[in-house]
């Protein structure tokens, strides 16, 4: 179980960091963001397919993270008369909890920008029909306007935050156990691992951030 939870989970980071570069060309302006959206949905079956296969990835880590929980409660029934944890970061006592919650966010998130359902976007508006003319007559989706308008909404750009800063809190311990669960972790490079992975947290939270926070600020106010 841990093995299968250590390399899902460096799937899911890597996915984490991936979709971070994607969604920061938005500050490259309209055309780079809309061209970057339209590759990823001309790619049609594959990306479906990769589409599944996080969907996989994200049960499987899930899964082992609840049956490994279990398993912990039930190597030992009777709880502690006094639990003082030593040596345990509030990260890695929280991880199941700010797992659930991660996904919470991330159903909400797809819902929001993916499937573009109109009842969680909080304005009104429809973002399927957000389209930007081509010069050979075409349209794509506006990808780039849906962002911009989406997180204009001071109540889902506070949720994003949440969320991402929980998913960065599960990743300050995650990215840095993986290696212990797999066997790649030894007394000499602990510590260095261990604030990598707290570096690469801070950075993939800024990363995420500060998209709500430039459009909050009137990035793209004139849209």
């Amino acid at each position: 179980m841990k093995y299968l939870m250590a390399v899902t989970g460096a799937l899911l980071l890597l996915f984490v960091i991936g979709h971070m570069v994607g969604n920061l060309q938005i500050f490259a302006g309209r055309e780079a963001i809309n061209r970057y959206g339209q590759l990823l949905h001309a790619s049609g079956e594959l990306l479906w397919a990769v589409r599944l296969g996080l969907l996989a990835v994200v049960v499987l880590h899930l899964g082992s993270a609840v049956k490994l929980s279990l398993d912990n409660k039930a190597a030992r029934p009777v709880a502690y008369a006094e639990y003082k944890p030593l040596g345990s970061t509030y990260a890695s006592r929280t991880m199941l909890m700010s797992g659930l919650i991660v996904l919470a966010f991330i159903i909400f998130h797809l819902l929001h920008y993916t499937v573009r359902a109109q009842a969680v976007n909080l304005t009104g508006q429809d973002f399927e029909a957000f389209k930007e003319a081509l010069p050979n007559g075409e349209h794509r989706h506006d990808v780039y306007k849906m962002m911009i308008v989406g997180f204009r909404n001071v109540w889902v750009s506070a949720f994003y935050a949440l969320g991402v800063g929980l998913l960065c809190l599960h990743l300050s311990h995650g990215a840095s156990s993986l290696f212990q669960s797999l066997g790649w972790k030894n007394d000499a490079y602990r510590p260095g691992l261990d604030r990598l992975a707290r570096v690469l947290a801070v950075v993939i939270f800024l990363g995420y951030i500060s998209i709500p926070v430039a459009i909050l600020l009137a990035y793209g106010k004139d849209l």
